[in-house]
């Protein structure tokens, strides 16, 4: 399908929802400047729906190097295909969201796959061609899993898509089915048991920061890269060893902190398992910046992972069982909002509703919790601020997260909250709707791929000029940071809310700086000798 075919599709349709309308006309002002030769305007309305401009649509670009391992499937690790139909009766892709795929291609330049293959299969209405096959009794083959496992899950198709196709939806579901369903081989199987069984336990976590931080400490890990060990090893472990951040101590939060002067909310935070385990300060900055505009903050004790790996990898009953508790715990908390300051976290926790719905006594009670979920940085642009920012003069490049910008539509507010502190320049790197390639497990699971769409962002950062990295997630931290440093630039990296609390309390810039190259969750890359970060003016 050429560029030009592809865009002459892009119409407003029965499908697009009332929520989409006002995009669904600029898709079709994109269509109608584009043909009519209005260089201007058609960049303009392709950029309303997420586009750079219409006639990249269905253009890929440069082939990235694992195009032939993904597309071909030649060095992919083999999987195995679901004996009969593509999925059961339970909880299949939703044909009706199906139906409103309209196939004008404005998600194509926003796919990540797509822009590193040029395949129509790993594009997103390439993958609802194949559930709306699997719908109608087609077998699917080990290609259509691979095309299948190979979205990074990012939502950037919801942001661009003009006739409000939910493909979060229809990719979970479709997930859950190849879960239960896809025989995979024994490697595969190890895998992501070792993952799955890892990441979504908070204490499993803590238990490895011991002998993790006694490996840091050790040196071994540059040792082993000198002598090439760790470039024997198979793919998925060497970025694990790559990525695991610097540890440093970790503060208790106190189960209560008092609101600073009048109090205006009662808010509870949820600590999530790799930001509370690898990125501590995160949580003792969220709860110093909470408390200093006016909210008192309830830590409960004892919090589970919130779920959202299990959701986002398919495996249902895990998700299921991980999201009672946490609705379990925060009803027993008793606060006005919960706070979630990790970007996947916040957003499972508000598609609850639709998790549990089929589950009786829990459907109500989940819809109920989901709304009182707010990503920290939308609460605080919600209250307006009250605390002092004292001066920070310096150049940030703010990392849209996938999950906080596509998924939870949380993009002008910590812009806001960043441009307020004095002396801040917030500058936007390119490609911004393009996904790090973090993706929660991805890039773990797919280190190829991950590490190319990590360059890409790397790059785009540093095009910025900017003295330090901000973003909202931990996984996006840890994959551009750790790219960074591969590629011998490391960088400053923060919080959104780090930033907000250095302002708060009064930290001097260079104090940050150097806080945010070397202090806890910083990277402690052994793949390369990383080269000091120097900014540009």
């Amino acid at each position: 399908m050429t560029a030009e075919t592809t865009a002459g599709n892009a119409r407003p349709s029965g499908a697009a929802s009332a929520g989409h309308a006002a995009q669904a006309v600029d898709a079709a002002q994109a269509v109608d400047a584009a043909q009519a030769g209005d260089a201007a305007q058609a960049v303009g309305a392709a950029q309303a729906v997420g586009a750079r401009r219409p006639l990249d649509i269905g253009q890929g670009g440069p082939i990235a190097r694992s195009a032939a391992a993904a597309t071909v499937g030649l060095g992919m690790p083999r999987v195995g295909a679901p004996n009969g139909p593509a999925f059961d009766g339970h909880h299949p892709p939703d044909a009706a969201l199906i139906g409103d795929c309209v196939h004008c291609g404005f998600c194509l330049p926003t796919c990540p796959t797509y822009l590193l293959w040029g395949e129509e299969m790993d594009s997103p209405r390439g993958r609802i061609d194949i559930m709306k096959g699997g719908l109608a009794g087609d077998a699917f083959d080990e290609s259509s899993v691979r095309h299948l496992d190979q979205c990074l899950g990012c939502m950037a198709c919801v942001t661009a898509c003009p006739s409000g196709v939910q493909y979060d939806k229809l990719i979970e579901a479709t997930r859950a089915q190849l879960e239960r369903r896809v025989p995979r081989p024994v490697g595969q199987r190890l895998l992501r048991a070792m993952v799955y069984s890892l990441f979504p336990y908070p204490r499993r976590l803590r238990l490895l920061r011991g002998p993790l931080r006694a490996y840091q400490a050790s040196g071994l890990g540059r040792a082993l890269a000198r002598t090439g060990l760790l470039n024997r090893l198979p793919g998925p472990l060497q970025a694990m060893e790559s990525l695991a951040p610097r540890l440093g101590h970790v503060e208790r939060l106190a189960v209560r902190t008092p609101a600073v002067g009048t109090r205006r909310r009662t808010v509870g935070l949820l600590t999530g398992c790799v930001q509370g385990s690898f990125f501590p300060d995160v949580n003792a900055a969220t709860v110093r910046v909470l408390a200093a505009e006016g909210c008192e903050v309830v830590v409960p004790r004892g919090q589970g992972c919130c779920g959202a790996l299990s959701a986002h990898a398919g495996r249902e009953p895990e998700a299921l069982r991980f999201a009672k508790d946490v609705i379990a715990t925060f009803e027993a908390a008793g606060v006005e909002t919960v706070v979630v300051n990790a970007a996947g976290c916040g957003s499972n926790l508000k598609e609850y509703g639709h998790l549990l719905r089929d589950e009786p006594g829990w459907a109500g009670r989940a819809e109920a919790l989901a709304a009182k979920v707010r990503d920290v940085t939308e609460l605080l642009d919600e209250l307006g601020p009250v605390a002092e920012r004292h001066p920070l003069p310096m150049t940030i490049a703010y990392q849209d997260a996938c999950h906080l910008g596509h998924a939870q539509g949380v993009r002008d507010q910590p812009r806001r909250l960043l441009r307020g502190i004095p002396g801040v320049q917030v500058r936007e790197p390119v490609e911004a709707e393009i996904c790090c390639g973090s993706a929660g497990t991805y890039n773990v699971l797919h280190p190829e791929p991950a590490r190319e769409l990590g360059e890409r962002k790397a790059k785009a950062i540093l095009a910025t000029g900017a003295e330090v990295m901000v973003t909202a997630n931990p996984g996006c931290w840890m994959q551009v940071a750790t790219t960074l440093a591969r590629m011998g630039r490391r960088m400053p990296v923060a919080h959104t809310v780090q930033v907000l609390d250095a302002s708060i309390r009064g930290v001097p810039v260079q104090r940050l700086l150097a806080r945010a190259l070397e202090g806890p969750g910083t990277v402690m890359s052994t793949a390369a000798r990383p080269a000091r970060f120097t900014p540009a003016r």
